[in-house]
This record gives structure tokens, sequence and C-alpha cells, in this order.
């Protein structure tokens, strides 16, 4: 390999996405991922892309959901995690979920198949040498504290970060089906045409309160003082942290019972807990919502009061770790590049979105980027209208309050996916209010983004 290598930092879903994306574009690339020479706290394996917290990557709907539409956007641009995950689908109702080991090995084998691509077990605690003229650093939001520092000292911008949690994981032989049923809400089809892909665990009025109030006693894991200040993200909040907020906080979230009903009652439950599969055995069931901070001992004992879980046996317990992200609307330029240093570029949960698809949806960009610099090329933006111009447009400037940020002011906070970000289709009727509202209208952007999206993949190919 030559000096016009791409070096990539971090071998998670940006990483091996942009590897990938790179490669395919006919640019090598050094892959450098830390794992297994250092640990995190969250992974467990040396494998890339490892799914640390749930399994399942969400709406696979591409006409109503901007998350589904991400999907389609990423599988008409040759997206590996796409496709891995395609492949190692595992039923979640209408959500695309995996098997998170398979779908590990297979971006790892793929990975180690492209020949020019070449993996490197080492740690980068630095900023990057001089001589690596095109580095992509797709560390997480478990960049290793050596690397966040220099990041830290390099761009005179302290780092955001925010607690995410993550959800135990139980052994479906081990929960009661006299009192938990399989349902999806709504009976709703998944992409395998299943509409029994939950488990759902039924609660009454006096099951409820007591849960919340366990919940709400419950002994927690303790932050040191440089942490406690750390916001949470609010679509990964713990459960208890959620039941802080109101008793009826949880039935209305995460234990919502519409469109379920209890069979061996034949009524709807006044809350219920539901789990995913989380393999492709189907022997394991995360529990869908319940990111947790709470200690190991008081998990088990507080989840046991879940009618039908009275005899879990748990796969995985929850847990809790910090996330950095940047101040990306400051810090980096259209094209993800560090203003203060431009030959580095930053992909994934790093740079202030949120959730798996949208991490590896950075570094598909990222990687295209970097590929076409790498040999001379202009590669043009996404057009906003896009799921992938809509994501990068709002990280990158398109936020809020980047006017403030830009001032020393304001707040950047973490991003998934979705049609707000888009801008605006359809005219004002006579009250003043959009001429398209509800699903027409995320119908009609989701059709407009998908023929934006054609056009920039022809301009794309034009620029190659």
């Amino acid at each position: 390999m030559t000096g016009k290598n791409i070096h990539i930092i971090g071998g998670g879903l940006a990483g091996s996405e942009a590897a990938w994306q790179a490669a395919r574009a006919g640019q090598s690339v050094v892959l450098h991922e830390m794992r297994p020479l250092r640990a995190t706290e969250a992974h467990a394996t040396d494998g890339l892309a490892e799914l640390v917290c749930s399994n399942s990557l969400r709406s696979d709907d591409p006409e109503t959901n901007a998350v589904g539409l991400l999907h389609e956007e990423m599988r008409r641009c040759d997206s590996l995690i796409l496709a891995c995950a395609d492949a190692h689908q595992v039923p979640a109702g209408g959500a695309l979920a995996v098997d998170r080991e398979g779908f590990s090995a297979a971006v790892t084998k793929a990975l180690e198949a492209e020949p020019l691509v070449e993996i490197r077990r080492e740690e980068i605690d630095a900023w990057p040498p001089a001589e690596w003229a095109n580095v992509i650093v797709a560390t997480g939001p478990l960049t290793s504290p050596a690397l966040a520092a220099a990041i830290r000292a390099k761009s005179g911008e302290e780092s955001l970060a925010f607690f995410d949690a993550i959800a135990p994981i139980v052994h479906k032989d081990s929960i009661d089906f006299t009192v938990a049923w399989m349902q999806s809400r709504y009976d709703k089809a998944g992409p395998a045409g299943d509409t029994a892909a939950y488990v759902n665990c039924p609660m009454d009025k006096p099951q409820y309160d007591a849960f919340i109030a366990a919940l709400l006693a419950g002994e927690k894991t303790e932050f040191k003082d440089w942490e406690k200040d750390t916001p949470y993200f609010e679509g990964c909040l713990p459960i208890e942290v959620m039941a802080e907020r109101g008793p009826m906080t949880l039935a209305y979230g995460p234990m919502k019972p519409v469109g379920l009903l209890d069979p061996h009652k034949n009524a709807r439950p006044y809350a219920v807990v539901q789990l995913r599969q989380d393999n492709a055995l189907g022997t394991l069931y995360n529990i869908v919502g319940f990111q947790t901070k709470l200690k190991y001992a008081e998990q088990t004992r507080i989840f046991r009061m879940i009618p039908g879980l009275e005899k879990a046996e748990f796969a995985r317990l929850g847990g809790i770790h910090r996330n950095t992200f940047l101040n990306s609307p400051k810090l980096l330029d259209a094209e993800l590049r560090l203003k203060a240093d431009p030959r580095l570029r930053f992909a994934g949960q790093v740079t202030g979105v949120e959730g798996y698809v949208e991490s590896a949806a950075m570094g598909l960009l990222a990687g295209r980027f970097a590929a076409a610099e790498a040999q001379g090329a202009a590669l043009p933006l996404p057009p906003p209208t896009t799921a992938l111009g809509a994501l990068l447009n709002h990280i990158t400037g398109g936020h809020l309050n980047a006017d403030l940020i830009n001032a020393g002011n304001g707040s950047f906070q973490p991003m998934n996916v979705n049609f707000g970000l888009f801008p605006p289709i359809g005219g004002i009727d006579k009250r003043g209010r959009p001429s398209l509202r509800g699903n027409d209208r995320k119908k009609a952007l989701s059709a407009r983004a998908r023929a934006d999206l054609a056009s920039w993949l022809g301009e794309a190919r034009a620029a190659e």
C-alpha cells in the first residue's frame, strides 16, 4: 500500500462502513482497531461492528419512517452494514433486528477478505502522524481517553458527553408463557411476514405501581464527580430515570399497552413489558426500552417482578457507559472534516448522530468523501432532501442552534434521523396548516428523497 492510504481509526459500525465504501471506490485503506489489545467497558468481543446495546436497527419502513428511508438509501449505496444486517435478520415486527454475533462476524469476514483493506489491531493513542494525509476518526462513543484528549487539545473545544445505557437480555426458555404471549403491536407484520415478533409481559395497575416504586427505590450505579453533570440522551434514557419523571411516564412510553391484547384474559393490560428477539436461534430476547443504571443485584430482583419473568435467567444484565461526541456544527465542515486540521474527517456517533444506522451512514459518507479526495475528485454533497443529506446537514450546520453554537452559545445534542430534519414539502392551506400532513407528508418526503438520491448517485458516479 502507498502513502495515499486512507487511515480509519475505529472498527465499529462507522469505521467498518467507511472502509468498505472507500475500498469499493478503489482506494486502499488501513483500518486501525484497538480491540482486543485494549478493551472497552461496553464491548464483549474483538469483532468489527459489534453491537453493544440493542440488536435493532429500528424501523425498516421506507415510506413513513425516516430511519427506514435511511435503510433504503444506504442499500442503494452498497452499504456493508445494511447488507450484513439483511443477511442476519431476526424477527422483530416492522423493525430490522439482527443476530448480533452473526452480523459482526459477517462484517469482519467481508473486510478481512477485501484486498484493499488492511486491518491493524493497534491503539492510536495520539494525534495521527503528519504523514497520514487522509484520516477518518470513527472511534465512536467509546473513544480512548488518550485520543479524546488529543482531539480536545487540537480542536480547542471540550468534547460534549452523555450517558448511554444498555438493556438486559433474557433466555427465552426462562420466560413463563402461561402469563406472557407473542404478538407485535396491532399484529403488524415485519419484513418476513411475522405478526408475533415480540414477547409481551402484562401488568395490572397494582403490579405496575409496585414495579414503579421498586425502580425508584432500587440502588443505582454511582457516578464519579466528573460525570455527575453529564446529560443523558433523551432517546436512550435509563428506565428508572424515566420513572422519576412521573408515575405514568412508562405507561405512556416503552410500557404502553396499545395495540396488544392479552389472550389469557382477552383484555388489554394496564401496562406491558416487551422483549425482542436478540439472536438468530431465537433463544435470547432483550427487554425493549429497559436501558438501566441499576446495580446488577437490583436488576435481577426488580425485573423478576415483571409477570412472566419471575424465573428469568439473564444472559446479560444492563449497564451504563459514558459517550462522547463533538460540537460538530462548530468543529466540522460540510464534508465532515475537522476545520482545525482538514486532513481528518470524523464519522459515526462521535459526530453527534444517534443510533446504529445513523452512525453507519456517516461512515458511508466519510468513506466516499475521503476516497474522492484521495483520487483528486470532488464528490457532490447528498441533497438535504435525502435522509443521508438531511442528517449530514443537521450535524454540520443545519442544527437549530448552529448560529448560537458558532458564537459560543447554545447547545448541540445527539439526533436520530427524522422527517423534521428534511426541507418542507407541499404548500399551506387556507387555515395556515401544511397541505400535506401525517403519512401523506411522510410518503411525499420519502418519494422526493428517493428521486433525489438517484440523481445524486448519478452525479457521484460521474465525478468518479
